[in-house]
């Protein structure tokens, strides 16, 4: 089975729309903004289009070809505003923080009553919530909508997280649901619950796909570092895993990335580039949030600190000028039982990071009483978005059966699974241990998967310390209440 890609499709366009009056208008014609609008307008959808800077409307405008038909360019806010059909709904494709504040206020006096604005960027959720608290009682409505599928994913369909009033995302779901990716006909679009809900979930969405990514190089890091093997040999292993269980869009890119050329030096494309990675804060804010809502998600945790250290390049440097390289075994090519136990290590690492990452999506809506509809995540999520991959349909049937499933790991189907392949994730944990090798994400999936089963931990002794430097209690095992230890006797 091929995960399902993005496509251009050819969409029947409606009557010649009156051009005065758009359906919907977009502010931002950055990557994400231009391919946003060209999709809205592909799908039959008059869209208003404005860019602080008019030298790129009009590039834009020009360079839209058939599309331009569908395309009213706007030279400022006013005239964006006006030619607009009331109730007047506004996407903001704009830097997240203090662009988006100033937009909005840039609108407020220009907007009638019930018209929409639409934050699509990546917004922290917290920030979200205090725009709606801002603009309650103003007559305008407030939509956070998380969208994921990068460049690719705006132009030809992303996946679409929405929160809000539900009757706002009512009336503009026709044109979200026809610009949305779609999983075997069913768009990849939802309202996900008021208030932050949308721009949370896509939070989540990024934590896992930080966490995915990181064990995905951990795991090539082994082949490299372990066997020796170049890029081009590690890229078959990758597209044969796309074939079965692991297939997915982070696989599948993978293996395309190892097979790349550096066109000047003629040496592998991922050779050449520096291994410091980037992170826009995504990532993090998912770690803050489980930190704070005491919910452990730890590989989302080790992969956001993977990042932080891979950019410290000077300190790294002097520490392995400080210890030396780490003692690795190298063998002249990994058995076929070893890359198994790759690929079901890589399975498992997968299922405690989706286990965590739907976790802290489950306290979230309990705290925000956003009552998160977990099937539909799972459901909207299998296409256009960057984590979009076979696993998700399971995800998805399995929160279908049981919606009030405390924890992904305690569902029957992914109990079989993760005994089957928690075996092979101790084993490759070992082998990068004694080789030297860090697999952080890896680890720190198996120590959850460990903890998660031990019936009786050693919490005992915490709090038994706790109890001993500063009175704080504990509970018996024998007797309910709180109690203290004989600490001072004797």
């Amino acid at each position: 089975m091929k995960v399902k890609t993005c496509k251009t499709t050819k969409t029947a366009r409606r009557e010649t729309p009156d051009m005065s009056k758009a359906e919907i208008g977009l502010i931002g014609l950055g990557v994400m903004g231009s391919n946003l609008a060209l999709n809205i307008a592909e799908k039959g959808h008059a869209v208003a289009v404005y860019n602080r800077t008019s030298a790129k409307t009009g590039a834009f405008f020009e360079n839209a070809g058939e599309l331009r038909q569908n395309l009213v360019p706007c030279a400022s806010l006013a005239e964006l505003v006006s030619q607009i059909k009331p109730p007047r709904p506004i996407i903001l494709m704009v830097q997240a923080g203090k662009a988006v504040d100033e937009q909005i206020d840039g609108l407020r006096d220009l907007l009638s009553q019930d018209d929409i604005i639409i934050d699509a960027g990546n917004a922290n959720f917290r920030d979200t919530m205090r725009r709606f608290a801002k603009l309650e009682g103003s007559g305008l409505t407030f939509i956070g909508m998380g969208v994921s599928g990068g460049e690719e994913g705006a132009r030809h369909g992303p996946s679409i997280m929405v929160g809000g009033k539900q009757e706002a995302y009512r009336r503009v779901e026709s044109i979200l649901t026809d610009i949305a990716a779609k999983y075997e006909g069913e768009p990849c679009c939802a309202w996900l619950g008021e208030g932050g809900a949308g721009h949370f979930v896509k939070t989540i969405h990024n934590g896992i796909e930080y966490a995915d990514m990181q064990m995905i190089a951990e795991i090539y890091g082994i082949l490299r570092d372990s066997f020796g093997l170049e890029a081009g040999d590690i890229a078959p292993v990758f597209e044969k895993w796309n074939e079965g269980r692991l297939n997915s869009y982070l696989i599948e890119i993978t293996a395309a990335v190892l097979k790349a050329g550096d066109p000047k030096s003629g040496k592998p494309m991922v050779d050449m580039i520096l291994d410091r990675a980037g992170q826009k804060g995504t990532g993090r804010w998912s770690a803050i949030e489980a930190l704070m809502m005491g919910v452990p998600a730890t590989a989302i945790e080790e992969a956001v600190a993977a990042r932080s250290l891979s950019a410290e390049k000077d300190q790294r440097l002097a520490g392995a000028a400080a210890y030396g390289k780490a003692p690795r075994a190298k063998a002249s090519s990994p058995e076929a039982d070893f890359l198994h136990d790759l690929e079901l290590a890589l399975f498992a690492g997968k299922i405690a990071a989706y286990a965590q990452g739907f976790a802290v999506m489950a306290e979230a809506s309990s705290e925000f009483k956003w009552q998160l509809p977990m099937a539909t995540i799972a459901r909207i999520w299998r296409a256009g978005c960057i984590i979009r991959s076979q696993f998700l349909s399971t995800l998805a049937a399995s929160f279908e059966a049981d919606a009030e499933a405390e924890n992904l790991l305690l569902i029957d189907e992914f109990v079989q699974m993760m005994k089957e392949a928690h075996p092979s994730l101790r084993r490759i944990v070992a082998h990068a241990a004694l080789a030297g090798l860090p697999v952080p994400a890896l680890s720190a999936a198996l120590g959850y998967f460990d903890s998660f089963r031990q019936a009786r931990g050693t919490a005992n002794l915490i709090q038994a310390q706790r109890d001993f430097f500063g009175a704080h209690g504990f509970e018996r095992i024998d007797e309910p209440g709180e109690h203290h230890g004989p600490w001072g006797q004797g």
